[in-house]
């Protein structure tokens, strides 16, 4: 009897301590001083703009938005991507992909501009799920003035669970697979177990093909501006992987990695090179803020210098100003913030 309670002891603290880590892990034990040396004002009426780019050349941002806390409670309802324009001091939000005849739930998105050709490229939960998906596709939609026109969608198995794309060519992309389980408890036991199941695949314009693995919740995707490295946020691992690329083949190798101590999200690239972060520094008040709006969930933009190593944060709030940031975009001196369920994102002015 006495060696049974020894064993069940032995198993409680086992228990206990891995989750006493894992809550450790997920920076439920931090203490947050928020701060922002800009400004930033709200700009109402686009949910769930859980992605971000901008046009480097027009200053159009393009924005991936889903209504997530509408999806959950089962209305039928269709996901956008909306333009806004930062040429334009008056820039409302400006739906951009509004008669499309396919059911549309985008989640991460990428831009490829080259001269006069430029793409958007979208992963689209088919299936509305929220945070499972079980039938997923890219689309890609060409940028034409101030619209855009669906040209393709890229189907296959290998898509299954995807998260974000990085389009490097027409046609030719990276995408984030962020679980190797989609659905269901096995997914739940990845999250919390921190299983490095997820991976990178990519497109050749025909076939799809895994170029990467390994990674705890493969997330944020981007590449270089020179495109000959790709960086790739995984939240749970709390870091960003660096992987030189082969243009011909696409092929990957691991070329470094940036500690962050924080659940990265989406990954901006600027014009000088720096990678800009949306993340989510209390990852667990995170999941409580997907089941109810009324639970708040600290939002925190991260700046990588790849050159340096340097990591910075950029700004911190405890959720009042926007809950459960994923994407930071930065464009001169301008910064927008999106988040993954909020009803707006912020416009933001850097110091």
């Amino acid at each position: 009897m006495k060696r049974l309670w020894i064993f069940l002891f032995v198993i409680l603290a086992v228990i206990g301590g891995f989750a006493g880590h894992t809550v450790w892990l997920a920076g439920e034990f931090k203490s947050l001083d928020p701060h922002f040396a800009g400004t930033c004002k709200p700009v109402e009426g686009v949910a769930g703009a859980e992605d971000i780019v901008i046009h480097g050349e027009t200053g159009m941002a393009y924005i991936s938005s889903d209504d997530r806390r509408r999806i959950a409670a089962g209305e039928d309802v269709q996901g956008a991507i909306w333009g806004y324009n930062l040429a334009d001091p008056d820039a409302v939000p400006v739906n951009l992909t509004p008669d499309l005849k396919f059911p549309f739930h985008p989640h991460g998105l990428g831009l490829f501009a080259q001269g006069d050709d430029a793409e958007i490229m979208v992963v689209n939960h088919r299936d509305g799920g929220v945070f499972e998906a079980t039938d997923d596709t890219v689309e890609v939609f060409a940028i034409e003035g101030a619209g855009l026109r669906h040209l393709r969608t890229i189907k296959g198995d290998m898509l299954l669970s995807a998260n974000d794309v990085a389009p490097v060519g027409k046609g030719r992309f990276y995408a984030t697979i962020d679980h190797g389980n989609p659905t269901g408890l096995l997914r739940t036991i990845e999250d919390y177990g921190r299983l490095p199941l997820s991976r990178v695949v990519y497109f050749d314009g025909t076939l799809l093909r895994q170029v990467a693995d390994g990674f705890r919740y493969a997330n944020g995707i981007n590449t270089s501006r020179d495109g000959d490295t790709v960086f790739v946020a995984a939240t749970t691992d709390l870091a960003v992987f660096a992987f030189g690329r082969d243009e011909g083949s696409g092929d990957l190798w691991a070329k470094g990695k940036f500690e962050t101590g924080t659940g990265v999200d989406n990954i901006d690239v600027d014009a000088d090179g720096a990678l800009w972060i949306g993340a989510h520094p209390k990852m667990l008040t995170f999941v409580g803020h997907s089941k109810d709006a009324t639970k708040l969930s600290p939002s925190q933009v991260l700046r990588i210098d790849p050159a340096s190593g340097r990591v910075s944060e950029i700004y911190l709030n405890n959720g009042e100003e926007l809950s459960g940031s994923s994407v930071a975009a930065r464009f001169g001196k301008r910064m927008l913030i999106g988040p993954v369920l909020d009803p707006k994102f912020l416009d933001c002015t850097l110091p």
